[in-house]
């Protein structure tokens, strides 16, 4: 076989273990995590802001 033959069932055998809903779904897992975590940094931010400016 050559490479271009092992790239292609490299390729067929990936997509059949992996299904496009599962790389979704991980993107979006991702994407909401670091969505909380910006929003947490954010509130952190504006309240140390905040406290600054009340001194």
């Amino acid at each position: 076989m050559n490479r271009l033959s092992y790239l292609l069932l490299l390729a067929l055998a990936v997509s059949a273990t992996l299904t496009s809903c599962e790389v979704v779904e991980g993107i979006f897992k991702a994407g909401f995590w670091s969505a909380i975590i910006l929003i947490i940094v954010i509130i952190a931010l504006i309240g140390w802001i905040v406290s600054r400016s009340r001194r």
